[in-house]
Parts: structure tokens; C-alpha cells; sequence
């Protein structure tokens, strides 16, 4: 389910805390004083230890900046953290920017485009704020802010979620998280975690959802804020009412709203009213269904959440189809369609696609451009030192050792013509191992890769059934042998059939046929290589090892592929068809490998398969689905 506003544009903000702390304090006493000074009918309270309200500081510190002749740009960022509408940040956020480059201050310019960043995303024009983000990533590196990059990196994931785009949203929270675990920041950690686990809940992976919505309630509770802990009892709500367990979910769900309504933040209470009409919905209960929808709508409207006045008006048009209510039903549907498509432009998706992809190859320009310097350096240092050495013996020995630094020489270039060999062979090895023949050899030629579009590739993904539930009761040492035990089994198969290995995502295996060159065979190798991967997981394991239940699901489509990542190159695909993919695993049964109708039809002939019905599958329609039989 989409909605929810994600975490960490709720909590405070802490950037760069450490620096402007005592400079806060000082600000606050500036404050007091100019507005003495101007006379303004400002209340304060009796004791000079209290804070000034939230709206009379934000206005002493306007006061301050615009009537002080050195424009402090502490103050700026102060205004930034103080005031929440849009408009302003965009027009704080610029003079923060052109002041922080002008004075080469990279920790400020970060904090500049994190906050433009922040405006654009508020203001729906999702493409701007990524490049605003992926522009502040070059500031926060150079300064050495890695809790910086950590939240740039939540900032960019909450915006690919945003626009739907799951896949790269995993992506950027899990390297977050990676990031932030090494920090000190336990609320943008937990803020981090809720959110991959929000991403989890909305592509259905329940376990994993569930998993990082415990930590993150966890760790909220550690850091005491309520808020926090409001979003995670509000995820644990809908979780549980996917597993079927509506009467834990149901005072779930309540228990957060509870929370939210104290602190009035009615963007996540819209959605889960809304769930709970879905609830009742699916158990014929349309009077209470027809309430909790229409008080969704009426909050959602109320505070602007399109993407929530979309889903709120689709849910009451199904009740009122239920009701047998048509011209209702039909009023609401074109009411979600209109919110529905203001949303999702494809122009933007597509905007959003390529600013991702002209980020990650800039960035491994970089690393090339440095690691061909530091080469050339170290080259010039090892000539210098070769003179001098020769230079001296030639002096000390002359005619007589001529004839021995003669054959020195040429037994020293035949052994580093060996060595640059031997390395050379080593390097192409290693780069061979991470990304297919073809892209490397290109990556050699030009010093990049551009993006391959492949008009036909087939997409296969696996997943255990119930692992977070399973390894809670064995040792992260037997849990890891296991999974490594299956993967490189699944490596060896996929090597076999000629398909290449994308990534693995926790659990869950990713492959495909038909890349990077394309091929009439990908759907029938990777059929085959299913079969391959669902017998070999059926069989009884060796040893300590854990038994895990699989579930595959294919898809055949274009598909776009290409190099991503900051520090280790990444062979990865993108398009409808990798959603459309997963979709199908997640459709898919324990012991089953599911087909879709595209797959099946390329296949039909050599296997036989079981047609299951069309089956409603999250955010893509109605798809016809198939079992492959004899597995």
C-alpha cells in the first residue's frame, strides 16, 4: 500500500548538529534581542530559560539575517530547519547554496541541496529533488560526512518509492543503512529501517517487512519517540491483516492512529483509515467500510495527500460498487484515475530514471579519471628513481659493468613484462567475474558502459518461503552456510544454461537470459535452469545445513541494462519486466515455479503447463499466470 509519508521527512532534522549547536544558542539570545530592540508584539514566556515558540523564532531569525550586514550562514541553515513550506526552503535553500560555494564550504553546499531536495520532493516535482540529491552526494563525500550520505541516501529511496520504483528504493535504503549502523545517528538509522521495511510491505515480501519493522520500532523506543514508534505499530498493523490476523491488526492500527492524531499528523493517519475500509471491505462489512474510507477521503483532501486522495476515492468506488451503487462508484473511480495520473507522470519516471543512471556512471568516471592519475604518478616516481640509481653506478663502475647493467636491464623488463602480464590477466579475471564479457570489454575500450536496451530478455526471481521466521531459530553462522550452499549451486546452474547472474537481495535470487547479447533461446534456458534450481533445493541437504521451501517466478519483456554503483561496479537491469517478474515469485507457491502469460507462450511448446486463471497482481492488472508441471 502507498502513502504513507516516509520517516525521515517527519523527524527532526540533525544535520550537522555538532557544528551548530553553540551557535543555536547564541542565535536564540540574538533573537530575543532584536525583537526587544524592534519592538514587535511577540509573547514570550517569564523565564528567561524558555524557548520562544516555533512561528516567533522563525520570524527573529529572518529578522536577524536580513538586518545583520554579515549574512551568517548558521542562520540560514537554522531558517531551513525552522520552517516547513516549500517555497521558503527553495528560496533559503539557494542564497545557502550560492554563499556555501562561493566560500568552498562543502559541508554547507550538502546542507543546501539536501534541503532543495526536500522542497522539490514536497512540491510533487520528484525529478528536481533527485538531482538536487545526487548533486549534495558530491559535497558530502568531499567533506567526509558519511552520516550525510546516509540520509541523502533515505532522501533518494523515499523518492523512487515514491514514483513506485521499488527496486532502486531497496537499493538506496539498504546502502544507507549500511552506512548509518557505522554512526551515531539512532534516529535516522531507525528511520532507515522503517522505511526498507515500508518498501518490503508495499512489494508484499511480508518477512522481510516484519523484520525491519521490529528493529525500527526498537530503536525508536531506545531513542524515545513516539512518532516513530506510531508509523512502526501502524506497518505492524498491516502486516498482520495481509497474514490474516485482522483482530491484532485492527488494535494495531488504532494503537497508531491514537499516537498520530495526539501529534496531528493526519498524512499516515489518511492511510490507515483507508486500510482499515479495505479490511472490512474484504469481510462484507460495507457499513464500516463506507466510514473509514470516507474519513480517509475527507482528511486526504483536507491536506492535500493526492497520492492518498487517489487510493481513498478507488476504495470507495469498490464499496460503492459493492453497494450496487453505479453512478457513485463511477464518480469515485474518475476521481482516482485524475489523482492517479497527476501522480505517476511517465515523463517524470522516465526524468527520475536517467538522472540515477548519469549520477552512477559520473561517478565511476571519477574513480577511473583518479585511479589513471594515481598510475601516471606513480609511473613518473618510479622512472625518477631508476635514473638516479643508474646514473650512480654508471659513475662508480663505468666500462666495466656496462656490460652487466646491460643484461640487468633486459632480465628486469622481461620480469615485469612478466608481472604486468601475470596482474593484467589477474585484473580482467576479477572484472570478468563481476560483470558479463561483452560490458567489460566495452568498460576497456571507452572507460564506460553505456545503457543497453534489450527488446526481448527473460527475468527469473527466487524466494524461501517463511525465512525470517526460520531464522530466528537458527544461528546467523548455519543460516549463512545454508544460503551459500543453495546460491553458488544456483551460480553453477545459471553459468550452464548461458544466463547471467544479476544479484541476490537477502533471500531472494535474481537472474536472467537473453543479455547482454540478445538470443531466441533465454526463455526455454531459463525454464530449464528453474527446474534445475527447484529440484536441487527439493532435495534433502547434507550436514547442519537448513531445508528451505522455494517459490520462482519468470516474465519475459525488454528490459534495460547497464553498470551501476559508487565504489564496486554493478551489472544490474531495469524496466517493467523486473517488477512484473518479481511479481509472478510473489504470486508464485511454495515448490512452484509460476509462469507468465508472455513466458508461456514462448515455452508452450516443449513444456507442459497448468493455467492457474488470471489473477490480480498489485499495481499491474489482471495477468494470466502458469504452473510449470513435472517439477
Amino acid at each position: 500500500m502507498k502513502g504513507k509519508r516516509k520517516l525521515l521527512q517527519s523527524i527532526p532534522n540533525l544535520e550537522l548538529s555538532d557544528i551548530l549547536q553553540f551557535h543555536f544558542s547564541i542565535l536564540r539570545t540574538i533573537s530575543a534581542i532584536f525583537v526587544l530592540f524592534l519592538g514587535l508584539n511577540l509573547s514570550y514566556a517569564q523565564s528567561t530559560g524558555e524557548a520562544l515558540d516555533h512561528q516567533n523564532l522563525l520570524d527573529s531569525l529572518k529578522q536577524v539575517y536580513f538586518l545583520s550586514e554579515e549574512k551568517n550562514v548558521n542562520l540560514l541553515v537554522n531558517m531551513l530547519q525552522e520552517d516547513p513550506n516549500p517555497d521558503s526552503m527553495l528560496k533559503y535553500g539557494r542564497i545557502l547554496l550560492d554563499k556555501s560555494i562561493k566560500d568552498s564550504a562543502d559541508l554547507f553546499t550538502f546542507q543546501a541541496f539536501l534541503h532543495l531536495g526536500n522542497a522539490y520532493v514536497l512540491k510533487g516535482e520528484l525529478s528536481q529533488g533527485l538531482e538536487n540529491y545526487f548533486q549534495g552526494m558530491k559535497y558530502a563525500e568531499d567533506a567526509g560526512y558519511e552520516e550525510g550520505r546516509g540520509k541523502l541516501f533515505i532522501a533518494i529511496a523515499n523518492t523512487y518509492s515514491q514514483s513506485g520504483n521499488s527496486q532502486n528504493a531497496t537499493v538506496y535504503y539498504g546502502r544507507s543503512i549500511d552506512i548509518l549502523r557505522e554512526g551515531n545517528d539512532s534516529l535516522a538509522l531507525a528511520s532507515a529501517i522503517f522505511n526498507a521495511g515500508d518498501e518490503y510491505l508495499t512489494m508484499g515480501k511480508l518477512d522481510s517487512a516484519l523484520l525491519y519493522t521490529q528493529e525500527a520500532l526498537i530503536i525508536f523506543g531506545k531513542v524515545n519517540y513516539p512518532l516513530g514508534e506510531a508509523y512502526c505499530f501502524g506497518n505492524k498493523g498491516m502486516i498482520f491483516a495481509k497474514n490474516g490476523n485482522n483482530s491484532v491488526a485492527e488494535e494495531s492500527i488504532n494503537n497508531a492512529i491514537s499516537i498520530l492524531e495526539e501529534y496531528k499528523d493526519y498524512y499516515p493517519i489518511s492511510v490507515y483509515l483507508e486500510f482499515m475500509s479495505s479490511i472490512y471491505l474484504d469481510n462484507g462489512d460495507l457499513t464500516r467500510a463506507l466510514n473509514y474510507a470516507q474519513r480517509s477521503l475527507d482528511l486526504a483532501n483536507q491536506y492535500g495527500i493526492k497520492d492518498q486522495i487517489s487510493q481513498s476515492n478507488l476504495t470507495l468506488s469498490n464499496i460503492h460498487e459493492q453497494i450496487g451503487n453505479t453512478s457513485k462508484a463511477f464518480e469515485y473511480y474518475k476521481n482516482h484515475i485524475l489523482y492517479r495520473d497527476s501522480v505517476n507522470n511517465i515523463d517524470a519516471v522516465q526524468e527520475m530514471a536517467n538522472l540515477r543512471t548519469d549520477y552512477e556512471v559520473s561517478q565511476k568516471q571519477i574513480k577511473v579519471d583518479l585511479l589513471e592519475k594515481e598510475a601516471l604518478i606513480k609511473d613518473l616516481q618510479t622512472k625518477r628513481q631508476r635514473f638516479i640509481i643508474y646514473g650512480v653506478l654508471i659513475l662508480l663502475i663505468l666500462v666495466a659493468l656496462l656490460a652487466f647493467l646491460t643484461f640487468r636491464r633486459y632480465r628486469y623488463e622481461k620480469e615485469t613484462k612478466q608481472i604486468i602480464e601475470k596482474e593484467k590477466n589477474r585484473s580482467e579475471e576479477l572484472l570478468l567475474n563481476i560483470l558479463p564479457a561483452e560490458t567489460a570489454e566495452e568498460l576497456k575500450e571507452n572507460g564506460k558502459v553505456k545503457a543497453q536496451r534489450i527488446n526481448s530478455a527473460t527475468v527469473l526471481f527466487t524466494d524461501f518461503k517463511s525465512f525470517s521466521a526460520i531464522s530466528e531459530h537458527i544461528t546467523p553462522e548455519q543460516l549463512v552456510k545454508s544460503i551459500d550452499y543453495y546460491f553458488k549451486e544456483f551460480d553453477r546452474i545459471s553459468m550452464k544454461y548461458n544466463l547471467e547472474k544479476i544479484k541476490t537481495i537477502g533471500d531472494s535470487y535474481m537472474c536472467a537470459g537473453g543479455l547482454p547479447i540478445e538470443n531466441q533461446s533465454h526463455a526455454r534456458d531459463v525454464v530449464l535452469a528453474a527446474k534445475e534450481m527447484m529440484a536441487f533445493v527439493k532435495k534433502k541437504v547434507v550436514d547442519d545445513l537448513t531445508h528451505f521451501e522455494m517459490r520462482i517466478g519468470i516474465h519475459t519483456g525488454p528490459i534495460v541494462a547497464g553498470i551501476v554503483g559508487i565504489k564496486k561496479w554493478q551489472y544490474d537491469i531495469w524496466g517493467d519486466t523486473v517488477n512484473i517478474a518479481s511479481r509472478m515469485e510473489t504470486n508464485s507457491v511454495p515448490g512452484k515455479i509460476n509462469l507468465s502469460e508472455t513466458t508461456y507462450e514462448l515455452i508452450k511448446s516443449e513444456f507442459d503447463c497448468e493455467y492457474r486463471g488470471s489473477i490480480d497482481v498489485k499495481n499491474r492488472g489482471i495477468w494470466k499466470m502458469y504452473f510449470l508441471k513435472d517439477v
